[in-house]
């Protein structure tokens, strides 16, 4: 295999990235999704093919949540799909089914940097001809789903990744990165049962670029034309810090994912653990002996924006989108509604800890049964959307290896953010002309 310059060789992939993202908007181009007259009227019984991610407390949400649509609707079943709990491989899952013009599934769950992609490719359905109710969401992760004026999804339950910190070994939330490695040090020389001080993704994965987000760095759509910036670097080199140079992180983390992170905050193997807001209804949750689940962390669970210099949250989630070759669409719209409706969504919180995307599902009957929901509104009000854009997942692919090579070692950041900036500009610079 022929070894390219670390520059030339993102330069390359970027403009072989850009092909193939052109190859598939042309590949869609040469479909048609079904004519009116082949769409199942929701009222017909039938069987429609649900694509979704979720293990564990989500996974038995969402099979609840299904049990409970069919009662409503006995002439609808639904068949549940399970994709990979990766989101990269769930991403490929999907446009397996898309590339091959599939009829199945015929509701997807998508990430929230998707919805633009599988637009603009011709994948998913424009849901504005049935005038859904987009003022009901938060408009940051509504937008996710916006694409040229049309609809393409609806959120389905918010995330916002924020610090973890054990209450009873942090007396007082850190407010700069310093006071955090020092506590997380003090913490873990005073503790012996701690392993690391602090936990995060590093591996090469969607998950390591929202870590990198969340840790301060500045990739919103204004900022693509040049993210070799100091707020990147500052981020960048404090992941690398973290593991090398502070180490309060193990070296580890470099292939790390969100299990591997709820793992080692559940065990109370760590004081500091940057994750999801799930880990929240998880943390105080108790067994079936109503004994907590998790003694460890039990009642000394807090969540808190990074302390960066700036404090912000990466924005997660997952939208709900419709097939565009799916001739079920009807009944697909109607599991939709279902989904996003105020009381399925409260009862999903509740279950699996995911925040609603519908303002009005934080009531009374939320944070009665879980009053955690309130300690998070600190994390969602500086929630940082990742670029909506068809062209993130080149760019984040992009991102994923700067940040693979700078925590292992092969590279400094300000060579790493150099390298990778010009690769980024022209990638993003495809977008406009799609």
């Amino acid at each position: 295999m022929k070894m390219w310059p670390t520059g030339q060789r993102r330069m390359a992939l970027a403009v072989i990235a850009a092909g193939g993202i052109a190859a598939l908007s042309l590949a869609a181009c040469g479909s048609s999704a079904p004519s009116a007259s082949a769409q199942v009227p929701a009222s017909a019984k039938q069987t429609i093919v649900f694509a979704t991610q979720g293990l564990g407390t989500e996974g038995t949400a969402t099979a609840a949540a299904v049990k409970a649509f069919e009662k409503l609707h006995s002439n609808i079943h639904v068949t549940i799909l399970s994709l990979s709990p990766t989101s990269d491989v769930a991403e490929q899952q999907l446009e397996h089914y898309f590339i091959g013009d599939s009829s199945t599934p015929d509701v997807v769950t998508t990430d929230v940097t998707w919805p633009s992609t599988f637009a603009r490719s011709g994948w998913i359905a424009n849901l504005a001809s049935r005038h859904p109710d987009t003022s009901s969401f938060f408009a940051g992760q509504m937008a996710t789903g916006e694409y040229k004026g049309g609809v393409y999804a609806l959120p389905w339950f918010v995330n916002a990744e924020g610090l973890y910190y054990r209450t009873d070994l942090i007396k007082s939330p850190p407010k700069t990165e310093a006071q955090l490695v020092s506590d997380a040090k003090s913490a873990v020389a005073k503790d012996h049962s701690l392993k690391e001080g602090l936990a995060f993704e590093g591996a090469e994965y969607e998950g390591a670029v929202t870590a990198w987000q969340s840790f301060g760095a500045q990739i919103g759509l204004k900022d693509l034309s040049n993210i070799d910036t100091p707020a990147n670097t500052a981020a960048l080199t404090f992941m690398y810090d973290a593991i090398h140079t502070y180490k309060i992180a193990p070296s580890a983390v470099t292939g790390w994912e969100e299990s591997n992170v709820q793992a080692a905050w559940l065990s109370g193997q760590t004081p500091f653990a940057l994750n999801w807001p799930y880990i929240f209804q998880l943390s105080q949750s108790k067994g079936s002996n109503g004994k907590p689940a998790y003694p460890a962390v039990y009642n000394k669970t807090a969540w808190i924006p990074f302390p960066s210099a700036t404090p912000q949250s990466s924005l997660g989630g997952d939208d709900l989108a419709i097939n565009a070759r799916s001739t079920h669409q009807a009944a697909a719209y109607e599991f939709i509604k279902f989904l996003t409706s105020v009381s399925t969504q409260d009862t999903r919180a509740i279950a699996a800890g995911d925040p609603p995307s519908v303002t009005a599902a934080y009531n009374s009957r939320l944070y009665t049964a879980a009053p955690y929901f309130k300690d998070e509104k600190a994390v969602y009000a500086v929630v940082t959307p990742r670029p909506v854009t068809p062209v993130y997942p080149s760019i984040s692919s992009q991102f994923q290896t700067m940040i693979s090579a700078v925590l292992s070692g092969e590279g400094t950041p300000s060579a790493e953010l150099k390298a990778t900036a010009p690769t980024v500009q022209q990638l993003f610079s495809t977008a406009g002309s799609s």
